[in-house]
């Protein structure tokens, strides 16, 4: 049973920062590519963020590149998501998903395998 857990979340006041982790289970991690992606209330799931299984290369959504920096840890099976200079429209739920596939658009949704369950980042202004 491939597992993704999210942790690290919680609440900061705008210009603050979280790291987020997600740890892998079931899987051989080092062989997935891993995204971090995001979904606000009333809006789509959206991708933040991509590092691939070597991270060799990563990818970042406009709106983070900059402030967000994602990396992993084959050896813990966890990858990461350092967020700093947080704002009010990083607000939402965020969640790790793990991908076999190599290139394409790591910000599609359907291009994952597994999912975590989310953590919730509050960044109140």
């Amino acid at each position: 049973q491939v597992l993704l857990v999210e942790s690290g979340g919680g609440s900061v006041q705008a210009g603050g920062s979280l790291k987020l982790s997600c740890a892998a289970s079931g899987l051989i991690f080092e062989r997935y590519g891993m995204g971090w992606f995001r979904q606000a209330p009333g809006k789509e799931r959206e991708g933040v963020s991509y590092i691939t299984w070597t991270s060799d290369t990563t990818y970042y959504e406009d709106s983070v590149k900059g402030r967000f920096t994602i990396s992993r840890d084959n050896a813990k099976n966890t990858v990461y998501l350092q967020m700093n200079s947080l704002n009010a429209d990083d607000t939402a739920m965020y969640y790790c998903a793990a991908r076999l596939l190599y290139g394409g658009r790591w910000y599609e949704t359907s291009q994952y395998e597994y999912w975590g369950q989310g953590t919730q980042v509050t960044v109140s202004s």
